[in-house]
Parts: C-alpha cells; structure tokens; sequence
C-alpha cells in the first residue's frame, strides 16, 4: 500500500505453512490419565502402533483394554494387519475390546473433549515445527496428568435419550 504522511508503514502478511502433523490422544476418565501422539500423518499404521504402545508398553499386565474409538476409516482391528505380522496382529486385536461411538457422535467421546482442551489450552495458535508441538503437547500433557484431571462425565442415556431424541431411532412395537 502507498506511504501516507503520518501513517506507519504497512507490510503485507504472507502466510507460510510449516507443514501439519497428527495428535492422538488416548484417556482414562476415572484416574484422571491421558496420554497424547505426535504423529506426522494419521494413518491406519500410525494408530496401529498407538495400539502396540498401549498394550504393551502402557498396559502390559492388563488383560483387556476397553478401547472406545470413533468411526474413522483407521480405527479397527484392520489396521493391526496392515502394520504388523498376522501373528502379531492377532495378538494385539485380542488385546483390546473394540467399543465404536455413534455416528455423529463423536462429540461425545471424552478423547475428543480433551482434545478440545489442549487445542484451546495449548495448540490454538501457530506452532513453528513438529518438535516443538511435540514439546508442548508433552508439557500439556504432564501437567493435566500430576493434577489428575479427571472428566466428571454427568451426560447419562436417560438424559441423553431426552436431549438428543432426534438420534435415537424410535421403535414401534406392533
């Protein structure tokens, strides 16, 4: 823009993308625990590794892992036998216990609410490379976990049958 007397220069912003990266974020609502992934991606073997982690790195003498995932194409068993030996893949698949939230219902996953969380506490503005999302997320992470964040979760199906009457099917008994 031309200089006007009294005026500041103007500059022009020119946006420059850094590149993207991925956030999964695992949670136990009750102990008030939650453990985050930097991914590069969100692939089907990015969250197949997620699982390996989970059982045997985080929970390695739990018999199952009660696992409730949304509908994205990368979350199933599937994705164990894309990434891993069937052998191995089988092993880990038996590890868990696959619960799938309604479609469009997504927003009730307590992963999600705490993402929502660290987008707003954390990740709600530019951050310059992958490294440093790392960090942060990890420090982000920290601190919720030695506060023992917990998710006080009062939504109940009774409630829920009432205020989200329009997805709930309706059956007629004849």
């Amino acid at each position: 823009m031309p200089i006007e007397a009294g005026q500041p220069p103007r500059q022009d912003y020119e946006y420059q993308r850094n590149g993207t990266a991925n956030i999964f974020m695992a949670v136990e609502p009750l102990i008030g625990k939650r453990k985050t992934f930097v991914t590069d991606q969100r692939t089907k073997q990015d969250f197949a590794e997620l699982l390996r982690y989970l059982s045997d790195d985080e929970y390695p003498d739990v018999e199952k892992i009660v696992l409730v995932t949304d509908n994205l194409n990368t979350h199933s068993p599937a994705c164990l036998y894309e990434r891993f030996e069937p052998a191995e893949a089988r092993r880990l698949a038996q590890r868990f216990e696959w619960h799938y939230m309604r479609e469009h219902g997504s927003w009730l996953s307590m992963a999600e609410i705490e993402l929502s969380i660290l987008s707003r506490q954390c990740t709600n503005r530019r951050i310059a490379n992958k490294k440093t999302l790392t960090a942060e997320v990890a420090a982000w992470e920290k601190d919720r976990n030695n506060f023992k964040v917990q998710i006080n979760w009062q939504f109940k199906p009774d409630n829920a049958r009432i205020k989200l009457k329009r997805l709930y099917p309706v059956t007629v008994i004849k």
